[in-house]
Formats: C-alpha cells, structure tokens, sequence
C-alpha cells in the first residue's frame, strides 16, 4: 500500500489555514463583540474581509499563472 505524502501534506496545510482563519474570525469577532460589543464587532469583521481580499488575490492570480502555465506546456 503506497501512500502520497506530499498530497497528504497539502490537505493537512489546508485544514490548518482553514482552521486557523475560523479560529480568527470566530474566537476574535467573538471576543470583540464580547468586551467591546456589536459595532465595534461589525467593524472588525470588516476589517478582517479587507485585510483578507489582498491575500485572495494574490492566490487566485498564482492559480492562474499556474493553470496558464500548465496549458502552455502541453503544446
């Protein structure tokens, strides 16, 4: 029985960035709201959609860059 380690690894790098952006945004959306309650929950909701946006699309450009890589290599 042969096992792929590297598949293995990305899935496990997967769930702990997953886990860690639930973590974030429930824990610390939580404990805003908590201390200092719902608008300044709101707020760090938002903030943390904005700081999260630039992230997002520097990895869907490496995706594309990625997928327009792999085309360009099958001719």
């Amino acid at each position: 029985m042969s096992r792929d380690l590297r598949k293995y690894a990305k899935d496990t790098n997967v769930r702990l960035l997953f886990g860690a952006f639930i973590a974030l945004f429930i824990i610390g959306i939580g404990l805003i709201w908590w201390i200092y309650g719902a608008g300044a929950a709101m707020m760090g909701f938002i903030c943390l959609l904005g700081a999260l946006a630039p992230i997002i699309l520097i990895i869907l450009l490496l995706f594309l860059s990625d997928w327009i890589l792999k085309r360009a290599g099958r001719d």
